[in-house]
């Protein structure tokens, strides 16, 4: 056992690729026999993170979850802020200035008004939950967003670890409400063509759950709202830490 763990710690980010992997393949897996896709896989592992990272703050008393486990030490490298918007901006160089042209004005206008309204909301219920500071109000706002936006905005502003664990909390839940809600309301809004699909991705803008909700109705939309979620995603990252931030210390001070 020593052997082995010697071994893990010399080889931390490894190991951290290899339990992330296993998670991510658990999640799929139950995904598809517990919910037949409906719930999207990256949202179970997100839940399954959000647990285990719980319950070794519990256990031992820090900061970082299960990665103050010497073998986990890993994970606080893979789960850091470096990879993390290196992840973002791999994801946004995929993306085709061409294609999102081809919405026309409806797409963009998704677009601004989801990163919009999505932020106003959150951060009047983090206002009406008590918070009072701009750094606060903002990363929460932005988590509603996305839950990527929320620790991109939160780390960039000096929010505290535990609001921006709020704000990947908030995130998720919307995820997750995406993901189920989509194929029950689509036949109400319309949702049966590519045009709509992407307005439909820049006003929800959660890329899993948009990629899974599509996915549960028709997966021939699939790309057409993710690609605007996408969009979404580096608009939302890019408006959280600046404007927003401004308006909302112009508005409480700070």
């Amino acid at each position: 056992m020593e052997l082995l763990s010697s071994v893990f710690e010399k080889n931390d980010l490894l190991v951290a690729f290899v339990v992330v992997g296993a998670l991510t393949l658990l999640a799929g897996f139950l995904s598809k026999t517990l919910t037949r896709g409906r719930l999207h896989g990256s949202a179970i592992a997100i839940i399954f993170g959000l647990a285990l990272a719980y319950w070794g703050g519990t256990v031992t008393g820090g900061e970082k979850g299960v990665a103050d486990f010497a073998v986990l030490s890993g994970l606080a490298l893979l789960g850091g802020s470096m990879l993390r918007d290196f992840a973002i901006v791999s994801t946004a160089f995929g993306v085709d200035l061409k294609e999102i042209k081809r919405s026309g004005a409806t797409g963009v206008l998704s677009i601004i008004l989801g990163v919009t309204v999505s932020f106003v909301v959150g951060a009047a219920i983090a206002a009406a939950f008590g918070y009072r500071d701009a750094e606060s109000l903002v990363t929460i706002g932005a988590g509603a967003a996305t839950y990527i936006v929320g620790p991109v905005t939160g780390t960039a502003v000096g929010a505290s670890s535990e609001v921006i664990a709020l704000s990947v909390a908030a995130g998720l839940v919307k995820s997750v409400v995406v993901m189920i809600g989509t194929p029950f309301i689509a036949r109400l809004i319309g949702l049966n063509n590519a045009k709509s699909a992407m307005a439909y991705g820049g006003l929800m803008g959660t890329t899993s759950g948009v990629a899974g909700g599509l996915a549960a109705t028709d997966k021939r939309l699939v790309p057409y709202g993710a690609m605007t979620a996408t969009f979404y995603t580096g608009i939302g990252c890019l408006l959280g830490p600046s404007l927003f931030y401004v308006i909302i210390r112009a508005i409480v001070g700070g």
